[in-house]
This record gives structure tokens, C-alpha cells and sequence, in this order.
């Protein structure tokens, strides 16, 4: 485990200072800055896994450097409590942000995806969903869950996939109208239409613009990678930047990744090497991260609590990757 430190001055924190500044000056200058969605990944990643609950304040101070002012925290904090994520506490002059129940189900949901290997074994059975079925008027809410979901359209209204999550699948389409009008099959293309199957899947789900989007991922975030396993000191606010950023672009990624089984997937699917290097990163850099949180992010009661064991399971275990 490599030692913390609480400023950059030693000269084994060099390489990886350097290279974590360089990472959040580049988040710094996108356009548009979006500060709920770094929010969210901030109370998905961090806080989520410390009981869900932080004061304000610590909030908007370790947001700072991202480039994300007060004024920003605060309007990305009441839009979350608007929409069911949040609630307020307020204790004297401060307020607190707590996950609601839906909250925590949302973050759970996501984190399984997040954190766990992306490829499953797979039984050559497809789901297939026909909208045919469905009133005109409530298709394109239906259509957009399951595109969102990960199912891709093979024809105007039937959607497939070859290994979709099922509880997943009906606890998001039960909260929407007419989902009980949806009929769901199961199918499985003949052995020798592989080369069409194949042809389908990279239109149908544009793996060319995804894996292209992997790719990127890799080449932003292996330099940092590189400098974490050279340096013999990880500063412990560098590790949270890094680790937040980390998740926050694998995050983007992933959400929109069908996460399709091995086989019919192209040849060297840079997916694997993006889940490898988050992975690896994600664990160099998580003992100096949770010194961080605990020591400068708050509860009512005082720091954040320690982690919870879930926490230590992300990624198969958080052992240091060598």
C-alpha cells in the first residue's frame, strides 16, 4: 500500500501530482461543465459507501478545484433533492444532504454496473421486445427506456438483446404507463448467419463510436496510472480528484455500453482494457482517497463514518493492482 501524504511537497508525489493537475485542468476547461453529473458521481462513489449523508460545506470546498462554484454545488444540490435523490437536513446554520430511499436504489443500481467485470457468460438466447403491441402514443417513452437499458433496435418497433438484466429491465419499465402492453420474446439466431449476427450488432449498437470512446478513456487515464505506480507518496486530495474523474468518464461510458457478451463483440474490444485500467487506478489510489474523505468531508455527528464493507468488494476487491 503506498503511503499518503496531506501536501505534494515530497518529491515522490512529483509524477502523479503533476499528471492528477493536468487532469483536472482539462475537466476544468469543458464546456459545458456539468455539475450535476459530477455531483452525482461524487455522492455515487464517495459518499454513498460512508452512509450517505455530508455537509454542505465539505461539499462545495472539495469541489472547488473541479471548477465548480458555490453557486453551482447549491443549484446542482436543490435540482437532486427536486428529483428524489436528495434530502435536506438542516442542524443549526448548516445544512446536510442525505440519500433518500430512491437515491440509495439508484446509486445500488448503478454501482453494480460500475464496479463489477462488464462480460458474462452468455447462452445464445436474444430478448426480444415488440412495441407493435403497444398504444402509438407510449411507445417513445417504452422506446427510450429500453434503448437506455441497452437494447437496440432491429426493426421500428421490436428491440433486442443478448443478455440483458431482467430485474433491471422491469423495475424501470413498471414506473412507466402502458409497459404492461409490451410483449417479450425469446429467440436465438441460427449458427450460420454468425457474419450477418455479427454485422448487425456493430450497426446496431455503433460499437465503432463506442470502442472510439474507450479508447479515449484509456489514453487519458493510463498516464495517470503510470505516475501512480511510480510515485512513492500518493497526496490523498490528488487521489480523490483522480479517482473522481476516474469514475465520473468511465461512468459516461459504461452507461451507454450494452455491455455485450465476448463473442459478439470485435477482436480486442477496448472495453477490456478500459475496465482493467479503472480497475488498477481505481485501487492505487483508493487508500489515499478514503484518508481524504474521512479527514476533510463532514456529518452531523463529525467526520464521515468509515467505509462500508460493500465498499472494499468494488472491483472484485480492492487490492493494489500492480
Amino acid at each position: 500500500m503506498p503511503q499518503t501524504a496531506a501536501n505534494n511537497k515530497d518529491p515522490g508525489t512529483g509524477a502523479f501530482g503533476r499528471a492528477a493537475e493536468k487532469r483536472v485542468s482539462e475537466f476544468r476547461e469543458q464546456r459545458p461543465l456539468r455539475a450535476g453529473s459530477l455531483l452525482i458521481t461524487v455522492f455515487g462513489d464517495s459518499i454513498a459507501p460512508h452512509g450517505g449523508t455530508v455537509w454542505l460545506g465539505g461539499l462545495i470546498r472539495v469541489l472547488e478545484a473541479f471548477g465548480i462554484n458555490q453557486r453551482l454545488v447549491r443549484t446542482s444540490v436543490f435540482r437532486l433533492v427536486r428529483d428524489g435523490w436528495l434530502e435536506a437536513n438542516q442542524v443549526g446554520r448548516r445544512s446536510y444532504y442525505s440519500l433518500t430511499a430512491v437515491g440509495r436504489d439508484r446509486f445500488r443500481d448503478a454501482s453494480r454496473r460500475i464496479y463489477s467485470e462488464p462480460r458474462q457468460e452468455w447462452s445464445g438466447d436474444w430478448t426480444t421486445v415488440l412495441l407493435s403491441t403497444v398504444d402509438t402514443a407510449d411507445r417513445d417513452a417504452l422506446r427510450r427506456t429500453l434503448r437506455w437499458l441497452g437494447f437496440a433496435p432491429f426493426s421500428a418497433n421490436v428491440l433486442a438483446h443478448p443478455a440483458p438484466d431482467m430485474g433491471e429491465v422491469n423495475a424501470r419499465l413498471e414506473m412507466l404507463p402502458a409497459h404492461d402492453q409490451l410483449l417479450f420474446m425469446q429467440s436465438r439466431f441460427f449458427e450460420d448467419q454468425t457474419d450477418k449476427l455479427r454485422e448487425l450488432v456493430q450497426q446496431a449498437w455503433q460499437l465503432d463510436e463506442l470502442g472510439a470512446r474507450y479508447t479515449r478513456f484509456v489514453d487519458e487515464f493510463r498516464p495517470l496510472y503510470q505516475a501512480a505506480r511510480r510515485s512513492r507518496i500518493i497526496d490523498a486530495e490528488h487521489a480523490f480528484q483522480v479517482r473522481t474523474l476516474l469514475v465520473h468518464e468511465y461512468r459516461k461510458i459504461l452507461l451507454r455500453d450494452p455491455t455485450l457478451p465476448d463473442t459478439l463483440l470485435p477482436a480486442r474490444w477496448p472495453g477490456t482494457a478500459a475496465y482493467q485500467l479503472c480497475r488498477n487506478l481505481y485501487s492505487r489510489v483508493a487508500p489515499a482517497t478514503e484518508e481524504f474523505l474521512t479527514g476533510r468531508m463532514e456529518t452531523a455527528e463529525g467526520p464521515l463514518p468509515p467505509a462500508e464493507p460493500d465498499y472494499f468488494q468494488r472491483f472484485g476487491g480492492l487490492t493494489e493492482a500492480g
